[in-house]
């Protein structure tokens, strides 16, 4: 696998930079291709740019070593560093190092929702530095910023990124600067904040601070400044990839037949096809059919909206859900959302904010994992797309958590004390506890 070199756009410094595999940007749209660097818009067509790649692998035995050298890899994302568009020394550089999270076999979560015992599991990413799976993309963006010789990293926020920005500058020694609406939840602004950079809470939602953040990027203040999901943002897209390898992996280099993955933006499960793609074209999984699933919260549900009314375009809406991490109300992959759901066989569906108390509750209950409301989102969806008779549960099926319980607690603040009792063996029998 050649690496691929650029000279870096930033600061006026022309240093030749490593980003492994990656041979250029290609348009999605018009397929026009441009040399790598930080830019996210097509010139010609103005669609969105991600990374084209020259793997190198053109034969079984290739393809037999990729997989000795990943399995030797570290317990983290980089152990895919040979289909990301890093250096090959990347796991020496100081970084959050997210990934190789939990794949779990939730046979009673099964029992609960219908699905045959053995064919259902979750794909915890909670287990990642800071809670989230932000953390995966957030890994990938900070080597592209490195490479083009960012000073400031940099994002707009629904709470879990704004962390994972926060930690992995700090680990690195940048300076952060992160941008979210003003009234997240506050375990997601402590989070944020605790790492020491700068937060700026932006009156308005999460659209409006990512159009504020694209107006900054044009202004002399934002120089030198990496923002990982406006200028970095085919990069950091790349870090969405990394779940689909790490499920393939977990499962024996076997492609699941059914994925329930959130949607925000939709850059995760766009990413999540991609590197089920990706997989079946180097030979390190058999090629079958798969269907993957889209979840958002009806209070937030532009893309299920347009899914159900069988609409190519998205209709973008203000959010209103406490599944404030998913709560973008335009959200830029939608489109190709909805290609994945109908190429694939899948679907998109949406449940409401006491669904995903529910489905919050039930999942801890059932499994021992405390989700987030994006993690109840994509349970409730699950339970909704079984009654309904569009998931098959005999077969093999992963849901998504991407993000930890503690960071939304006011969802399930009802919860508490079963009993208050004295401390006698006459008290705790009197409340029924025997």
């Amino acid at each position: 696998m050649a690496a691929q070199t650029v000279e870096s756009t930033t600061a006026g410094s022309a240093t030749p930079v490593d980003l492994g595999p990656a041979a250029a940007l290609s348009c999605r749209e018009c397929g026009h291709r441009v040399p790598l660097g930080p830019v996210f818009a097509c010139e010609e067509c103005f669609g969105p740019l991600e990374i084209a790649y020259d793997f190198g692998v053109q034969s079984a035995a290739d393809t037999e070593q990729l997989r000795k050298r990943i399995e030797a890899g570290p317990a983290n994302i980089w152990r895919y560093a040979p289909l990301l568009p890093v250096p090959a020394n990347v796991a020496e550089k100081p970084n959050i190092n997210p990934g190789w999270t939990k794949l779990v076999k939730a046979d009673n979560l099964a029992r609960e929702l219908g699905v045959d015992v053995g064919k259902l599991f979750v794909k915890d990413d909670s287990g990642n530095p800071t809670h989230s799976f932000k953390d995966r993309v957030v890994a990938q963006a900070l080597e592209a910023a490195r490479a083009f010789g960012f000073t400031t990293l940099s994002c707009s926020s629904t709470g879990n990124l704004a962390g994972a920005v926060g930690a992995a500058a700090a680990r690195a020694g940048l300076r952060s600067c992160v941008f979210i609406p003003h009234d997240l939840e506050q375990g997601k602004v402590v989070m944020a904040a605790v790492y020491g950079g700068e937060l700026v809470g932006i009156e308005g939602n999460y659209d409006d601070v990512n159009r504020f953040c694209s107006e900054l990027i044009g202004d002399p203040a934002g120089e030198g400044w990496g923002f990982v999901n406006v200028n970095l943002r085919p990069y950091y897209a790349e870090g969405s990839k990394t779940l689909a390898y790490e499920i393939c992996e977990q499962l024996g280099w076997r492609l699941p037949d059914q994925l329930v993955v959130p949607i925000a933006s939709g850059s995760q499960l766009t990413k999540i096809d991609k590197g089920l793609q990706e997989l079946i074209k180097l030979g390190l999984v058999a090629d079958k059919p798969y269907k993957i699933f889209g979840a958002q919260a009806e209070g937030c549900s532009p893309v299920s909206v347009a899914y159900k009314a069988g609409h190519d375009v998205v209709r973008p809406q203000k959010p209103d859900t406490i599944a404030k991490s998913l709560a973008i109300g335009n959200p830029a992959d939608g489109p190709y959302v909805l290609d994945i759901a109908r190429r694939t066989g899948g679907a998109v569906e949406d449940v409401n904010d006491e669904q995903i108390v529910d489905a919050i509750r039930l999942l801890a209950r059932t499994e021992g994992i405390f989700a987030e409301t994006a993690g109840g989102v994509t349970v409730g969806v699950t339970k909704k797309l079984i009654e309904s008779g569009l998931l098959d549960p005999a077969l093999t099926t992963v849901v998504l958590n991407t993000g930890d319980g503690l960071k939304t607690l006011d969802a399930v603040a009802d919860v508490g004390l079963t009993a208050t009792i004295r401390p006698s063996l006459e008290s705790f029998h009197e409340a029924g506890l025997a």
